[in-house]
Formats: structure tokens, sequence, C-alpha cells
């Protein structure tokens, strides 16, 4: 029985971290049939996490703040196949302090990460997708934060934010070529980068996550991965300029 994204090819970015949401989308559609590429600016990490998935996974190393760094990468991609019809924006980080302490230097590495490597790919993937002419799906990883207002994520918002609105503009720019363009919104999903939150009672810990998550508990990667696979597949076929929330319920409330 084919796969949901079988034949597809799919470049997922950020994924060189163990347990993270970039391995797991990338493993997501690699089960479904797509050949995938994981690209990390660790590209041990990059490579580590292809071989553990298999399927055929590649890992390479890829700056994604750099054009030079995407051009490298797509390049590769179209040698191997020709096209490229996946590309999930999920390279980012998480720079939380309160205002008095966001200096200049912390606030552009921020936006560059997050904001600046989605602007990057969604314009070059957009490229890559018109010269193939198989229309595509471009899925940007964004956030709850990039929805609503928490405390110390005003810089992290505002890049998630911009991931999101920029989806929809260029969602309507390249409708007519086939090519779709989405945003997820992940809450608390169970990752390196939210461990710091993470506290080290477990009662205290299912607690603090039962105040703020109506499900009552954290979200794993797969719970991405999920939403991502349906957005990538044909089944998402009329589904462009929109967000999806994946977060317990939290921005319900």
């Amino acid at each position: 029985m084919a796969g949901r994204v079988a034949g597809k090819v799919a470049l997922v970015t950020g994924a060189g971290s163990s347990g993270g949401l970039g391995q797991a989308t990338a493993l997501r559609l690699a089960q479904e049939g797509a050949h995938v590429y994981l690209t990390d600016i660790d590209r041990g990490g990059a490579e580590a996490r292809a071989t553990e998935i298999g399927h055929g996974a590649i890992g390479l190393a890829h700056d994604a703040t750099s054009e030079a760094g995407w051009q490298a990468v797509l390049a590769r991609i179209e040698q191997d196949h020709g096209r490229l019809d996946i590309l999930v924006n999920n390279a980012g980080v998480a720079i939380l302090h309160l205002i008095e302490d966001m200096t200049l230097e912390l606030f552009e590495r921020q936006m560059a990460v997050n904001m600046t490597s989605g602007f990057l790919g969604m314009r070059l993937g957009v490229e890559a997708m018109r010269r193939a002419g198989n229309g595509g799906s471009i899925v940007n990883i964004s956030s709850v934060g990039g929805i609503i207002g928490l405390a110390r994520t005003h810089a992290y918002g505002a890049s998630k934010a911009g991931l999101r609105v920029f989806g929809k503009g260029l969602a309507i720019e390249t409708a007519a070529d086939g090519i779709r363009v989405n945003s997820v919104h992940p809450g608390m999903i169970r990752t390196q980068m939210t461990a710091p939150l993470a506290a080290p009672d477990p009662v205290e810990q299912q607690r603090r996550v039962s105040a703020v998550v109506p499900l009552g508990r954290m979200g794993e990667p797969e719970d991405i991965a999920n939403c991502v696979l349906f957005l990538a597949s044909d089944e998402a076929s009329y589904v462009t300029g929109a967000e999806f929330v994946v977060d317990g319920g939290m921005t319900a409330q």
C-alpha cells in the first residue's frame, strides 16, 4: 500500500536534535514514502538522525540563516531528484528574556534563526517548486507564541508571528502555481527546547501542565509530525494560508 506522501521529495530544516520536532516530522514523512532530507547547522546531528530514521533519509549540514546555504542544499536535492515537493521550515531557537535583558544582539539572533531562515526557505523553496512545475507544500513551524502573548516571549513570539503572516501572504501569491503554504503552532511539546520548563517533581510538573493545558498533558513531537504529514499530503490539497494549532486546548481558554 502506497504511503500518504509516497514518492514526494521533502526537506525538513533544524532536524538534527534527538527527540525534536524536526526528527519526528522527518521520520513520519519517511514512513509514508517520502524521500527525506534532514538539515541542521550540526552536520553530525543531521546525519545521525537520518541514519536512525532509515528509509533512505539523508542528513546535510545547513546554516538556515545563509542564502548560500539554502542554495547549496536545494541544488543537491534537485541534482538527486529534480524537484522539491515538501518544505518544512522547522529551524528555530527560543531566546526568552525579560525586555530589560533582551539586547539588540539577542533580538537579531532570534529573528535570524526563526524568521530570516523561514523567509529564505520560502523564497528559494518556491523558486525550486516553480522550476519543477508540480506544485508543492510549505509548512512553517510557528508556535502558540506566534498567536498569543506570553511573558519573556516577545522576541520569540514576534519571529513566530512573522512566519505565520508571511506564509499567509505567500499562500495567495503561489496559489496559481499549486504551491500551498500553511503554519503549525505547537503548544507545550516534550522536546529539549521545553526541558528547562520541567519541574523536578512529577506531581508538580503535572500540576503546572494541567493548569494551562485542558487535555492535561504535554504534547509529543509525533503530535506535530502528524499535523505536518496531513498538510504535506494531497489530503490537504484545498488547504492553504491556514494555521493549525496543536496545543491540547491551551489557546482555547
